[in-house]
């Protein structure tokens, strides 16, 4: 995302796909039996909505309750409508984007080992086949507008510069969302294969990103702004 181009909601990043804290409670409170049964379905229940939302971004609401084995009215308990279970998946996404893009900016090896690790950390937690899923299906707040600019502020202006000098002359941020994009786009039933086929092709994309090549790319990098136009809500 970029704050440029959006006077309401300038930015999107690629990733609208949690930010946890660095430093964990040693000895973190117990629950009771209940909240932590409580907890315990949460966590299921959104476990199950990543898994039906991907498969059939159409589904209803009551498919994740079967997925998940909670009664109907458990589910409702904490998500009243299918938009707001599809905001919450949405803005962990954009938190997990958040954890990347730290880490990456304290991992003290080379520009290229940098990149490429966190694009593949990034296919493995299914971001990019989110966004598509996700795109379109509900009407983001203005939380999530204001997390999905600062995530875009720290890739423009943290991480980019720093992988940048191991890219090829006119790469942009845009290029690495859309590369991203067109990985998650792999798909088949075997779910294991699916993910080797997606690391396949990002390491055939990611060759076309590095430096090295001397041919001018066909255009620039796509704006934020053609970017942002899939979270308009679809008619």
């Amino acid at each position: 995302m970029s704050e440029q181009n959006s006077p309401v909601h300038s930015s999107r990043t690629e990733y609208f796909v949690p930010v946890y804290s660095v430093s964990m409670p040693t000895d973190p409170p117990r629950r009771s039996g209940r909240a932590a049964e409580a907890a315990r379905n949460d966590e299921l229940i959104l476990e199950s909505a990543r898994e039906v939302f991907l498969a059939d971004p159409g589904a209803p609401i009551s498919a994740v309750a079967k997925q998940a084995g909670v009664g109907i009215s458990a589910l409702y308990s904490r998500y009243p409508c299918k938009e707001d279970l599809l905001r919450k998946l949405a803005t962990d996404g954009l938190v997990r984007i958040r954890e990347e893009i730290n880490a990456a900016l304290h991992d003290d090896r080379d520009p290229w080992t940098v990149f490429t690790e966190f694009m593949r950390h990034l296919v493995d937690a299914d971001v990019a086949a989110l966004t598509l899923a996700l795109a379109g299906k509900f009407t983001p707040t203005e939380d999530m507008w204001e997390l999905a600019s600062t995530t875009d502020a720290e890739m423009s202006r943290k991480l980019f510069p720093r992988v940048k000098p191991a890219l090829r002359p006119g790469a942009g941020v845009g290029d690495i969302s859309l590369v991203l994009e067109l990985v998650g786009t792999v798909k088949f039933a075997d779910r294991a294969r699916t993910q080797r086929l997606r690391h396949r092709y990002l390491s055939l994309l990611l060759d076309g990103l590095r430096a090295g090549h001397t041919d001018p790319l066909p255009g620039p990098a796509p704006s934020s702004q053609e970017i942002n136009e899939r979270w308009q809500p679809q008619s």
